[in-house]
């Protein structure tokens, strides 16, 4: 029997909400835990998760379209089924978990196995540890902002929640005092276990811990969910973006989704909402040609800084060991590059670069006023041009065919405390030197003060990897699936070269691509190579 989904209420002052992306069109497979749609409300952009399984038969608000808290959203139910009379207004079995809070796409309990409210001492919220991406099976409270018996408003931020792809901040939407925290500092849970209790101080609450399982209410308490605040809605009403030299970017979700598509900068768009709010409209009316370059900036630095740990005292000849508990950061960065090197027959290709003119051109570009460019970023540029030339080095692989991306999103590796992330440079063949400098500092710093968005991570299609900083001559990567290569840059040595026949001083940097024999082949990777050297030793051909 064909289900009716409504416009959920996804917060405590929703009446309407925006459909901003489709993830399923009619006719799809649905199962339960399918993520249908993204919904802009009147707080941040939430991914709507499906709660019933059967075929998509119908969608009621197309994308960018505005409709009321429980109008008709879709119809789903038996393939080929007849759902006229459900459109024109007709009875069906309402799907009531489908208008459940999903904002941390945590499951709400669906109606028919909650118990009523009133059952729950009056006033008292249950949340659960939500599910902030779609790999993500456990989360780890990295940090309690707030500890037991301290005043929750709106809006507090409760705890810093440690994921697979990013650490998040949880934030409430109910007001009250924390009654109990179920997961303490450093303890990682399954999604959906007790994260904590709300409700009215002094208020009774024993037995409802106790009698919580995951993944489900207590027998006498309904449950329901907090909404997570992640970088994408750094307060209630509207996204902030922090740039690196600190100053802040008020916008909304959908004009941010926009952006991030058109590959625009933030930094680029004057907005015309409240307070300088960039909305939907001012990303739709940018034109590159009237935005100031961005300045060059800063990486913000950590607000506080932590005292490093003594070292320990070993005496000599004592046997002593260390164990570190593993993030969950890193049990995912093992797992996949584990199978990245085990998966893709990898093979590199090593190339030595002449650095002198792009030296000089360097030192011509930063006399600019509030320009800083560096050779990490004159090599990015480089490898978005050289990709759009060799598309097939902008590959991946799949069983039955090779997908050729002729959009370029250039990853690059940045080193954390905890491992290895990887931000990405939407439109990198688009961007200017200045803006790619600017950009990457903005994500190089926000990496590591662990405030990326997992959207941020997402959809790179080639990827960069320079440890020259720290005095690297030459070094291999693994690939980053599903990229099919990645290019790791050494440092610049200034070392005796020969130059028209003759010994001189020169400068040199080491270039090697890893590449997945699968997709690439050796000539298609030194062709690729042989461009990049060309631009990269004449860094003016890269205005052409």
């Amino acid at each position: 029997m064909a289900t009716i989904v409504t416009m959920p209420r996804l917060s405590d002052t929703m009446t309407e909400g925006t459909v901003a992306a489709w993830l399923k069109k009619v006719g799809d497979k649905i199962s339960e835990g399918d993520i249908l749609a993204e919904i802009e409300t009147d707080k941040a952009t939430m991914e709507f998760e499906s709660f019933n399984e059967g075929t998509l038969l119908y969608i009621g608000i197309p994308e960018g379209e505005t409709a009321p808290v429980d109008s008709l959203l879709a119809i789903i139910g038996n393939e080929g089924e007849d759902v006229t009379a459900l459109i024109a207004g007709g009875s069906a079995v309402p799907a009531a978990a489908e208008s459940a809070p999903v904002a941390t796409e945590t499951k709400a309990t669906e109606a028919s196995t909650a118990a009523p409210a009133a059952d729950l001492p009056k006033g008292v919220i249950v949340v659960t540890m939500p599910r902030l991406s779609d790999t993500m099976t456990e989360g780890t409270v990295a940090t309690w902002l707030k500890k037991v018996g301290d005043k929750v408003v709106e809006g507090d931020i409760l705890a810093e929640i440690e994921t697979d792809k990013a650490t998040m901040e949880f934030e409430s939407f109910n007001e009250g005092t924390l009654l109990f925290i179920g997961i303490q500092e450093g303890s990682t849970a399954p999604v959906d276990s007790l994260l904590a209790i709300i409700g009215p101080a002094g208020t009774d609450i024993s037995g409802i811990a106790e009698n919580y399982k995951a993944g489900g209410t207590a027998p006498t308490a309904a449950v329901t969910t907090e909404e997570v605040k992640t970088s994408s809605s750094d307060n209630t009403v509207e996204v902030i973006e922090t740039v690196s030299d600190g100053k802040r970017i008020l916008a909304s979700p959908l004009a941010k989704k926009i952006a991030s598509d058109k590959g625009i900068q933030l930094t680029q768009v004057k907005g015309t909402g409240e307070n300088g709010r960039i909305v939907k409209s001012d990303i739709e009316n940018f034109t590159p040609a009237t935005a100031a370059a961005p300045s060059a900036t800063t990486p913000k630095a950590t607000e506080t800084a932590k005292a490093e740990a003594p070292k320990v005292f070993v005496p000599a000849g004592e046997i002593f060991t260390e164990e570190i508990k593993n993030s969950q950061m890193r049990k995912i960065i093992a797992k996949r590059l584990a199978e990245s090197l085990f998966t893709a027959p990898h093979y590199n290709l090593v190339i030595e670069v002449t650095m002198d003119e792009a030296m000089q051109s360097r030192a011509v570009i930063n006399t600019v006023p509030d320009t800083k460019v560096s050779f990490n970023d004159m090599v990015i540029k480089a490898c978005a041009l050289a990709l759009k030339k060799h598309p097939k080095i902008n590959s991946q692989w799949k069983e039955d065919a090779i997908i050729i991306n002729h959009h370029v999103n250039i990853g690059v590796a940045v080193a954390v405390e905890d491992g290895l992330v990887v931000p990405v440079l939407r439109f990198t063949d688009a961007m200017s030197l200045s803006q790619i400098g600017a950009s990457v500092r903005d994500l190089a710093g926000r990496a590591k003060n662990k405030k990326l968005l997992p959207t941020e991570m997402e959809g790179s299609t080639f990827t960069v990897s320079n440890l020259g900083m720290f005095g690297i001559t030459e070094f291999n990567s693994i690939i980053n699936q599903p990229n099919s290569a990645i290019l790791s840059v050494g440092a610049i040595v200034e070392k005796p070269v020969v130059k028209n026949g003759q010994i001189v001083v020169g400068n040199t940097m080491m270039l090697s691509l890893a590449c997945d024999h699968r997709t690439i082949d050796g000539a298609t990777g030194a062709q690729f190579l042989q461009t990049l050297k060309q631009y990269i030793e004449n860094p003016v051909t890269m205005l052409a």
